[in-house]
């Protein structure tokens, strides 16, 4: 299985950076963006994003908003929330939305890294079984 694609979005830019940093040294290729909506502007444009990092609290589309979007645009795209600002009613509504997972800020780098290899492991297996009942269904149009 080849390295996950991370798109990165936080609206905190020395976050950004940092975390940029820490992940490229894991072989991740990674997209960044700053806000909400430039995240969905991303993955229009770049559709084998396997994993979405993705800060809860951003001024303009907050990451539940943005959590909703992607979901429902990309449907097998992980997405792992990330906040300071963790709230367990917020934990809970990004899990019940779809998110893969929920992690504090500051993330330990290794756990950030388990997880995201975890969702990538998920999004490939969803893709396979996509493909596997695709396959089926042309099989038996043809027999």
């Amino acid at each position: 299985m080849s390295l996950a694609k991370i798109l990165l979005v936080d609206d905190e830019a020395a976050f950004v950076d940092a975390m940029v940093k820490r992940l490229s040294k894991r072989d991740f290729e990674l997209l960044t963006a700053n806000s909400g909506q430039e995240a969905l502007d991303a993955l229009k444009r770049d559709d084998d994003v396997d994993v979405v990092i993705l800060d809860v609290k951003m001024p303009g589309m907050d990451g539940i908003e943005t959590l909703k979007k992607i979901k429902s645009k990309h449907p097998l795209v992980e997405v792992i929330m990330l906040t300071a600002h963790a709230t367990v009613e917020s934990a809970i509504e990004g899990m019940k939305l779809g998110a893969f997972d929920y992690l504090m800020k500051p993330a330990e780098i290794d756990e950030l890294v388990d997880k995201v290899k975890k969702a990538q492991e998920i999004k490939s297996y969803k893709e396979r079984i996509i493909a596997e009942a695709q396959a089926r269904d042309i099989y038996h149009q043809r027999a």
